[in-house]
């Protein structure tokens, strides 16, 4: 596959746990991390979408990134993971588009990443209920993130945040938060957490 001339599509949902305090200072004002450092674990599920002629309705995907600073000053590594049920064409549209490789929204991680872990190809779970968003990868990461309440119970929604994955962003928490592989180990339960609709293409 061509990564410079395919064109794709994708729109699902997204979310992401990550270690600092809620709310993560990052997304506001670029300050220091709470922790002084990034972890985070993000999941996605594509509702509809295609790569080129391929399509990717119904597959999952996952990131983990760690940065020793603020993500902006780079110096990262990532991790991403393809759902085992795709196809061999599907995987490397997948792999190509979670990278970055394919351009789009994912690339804008491009300058915070300074070591690609290679893909895996493992079985995601992505569940999706009312405030609740949950990702399931056997032996690697169990992360369940849910909205935190305003008035009249509703979740907490923040918008125009710049942001390179959505510029409208529920406020959640993690509830349960563990992620382990490629010699990484997060621990992110209590911490801050985010949910959205995507809609990403590279056109």
């Amino acid at each position: 596959m061509s990564t410079a001339k395919t064109t794709w599509q994708i729109e699902g949902e997204y979310f992401e746990s990550c270690n600092c305090e809620v709310l993560c200072p990052c997304l506001l004002t670029g300050a220091r991390p709470t922790e002084g450092h990034c972890d985070v674990v993000l999941g996605f599920h594509i509702e509809k979408g295609t790569y080129g002629g391929v399509d990717l309705a119904g597959l999952n995907a996952a990131q983990a990134l760690t940065t020793p600073d603020v993500m902006a000053k780079g110096n990262g590594t990532l991790a991403v993971y393809v759902d085992s049920r795709a196809t061999a064409e599907q995987r490397a549209a997948l792999e190509h588009i979670f990278t970055g490789a394919a351009g789009g929204p994912p690339s804008l991680f491009g300058p915070m990443v300074t070591k690609l872990l290679p893909t895996k190809s493992a079985p995601i779970t992505f569940g999706s209920q009312g405030s609740k968003r949950t990702l399931s990868i056997a032996n690697v990461t169990d992360v369940t993130v849910e909205g935190v309440a305003g008035a009249g119970k509703q979740v907490v929604w923040m918008e125009n945040v710049a942001h390179p994955y959505s510029t409208k962003l529920a406020i959640a928490k993690g509830t349960a938060s563990h992620y382990q592989d490629h010699g990484m180990s997060f621990e992110n339960t209590g911490r801050n957490g985010h949910f959205s609709r995507i809609s990403w293409s590279n056109a």
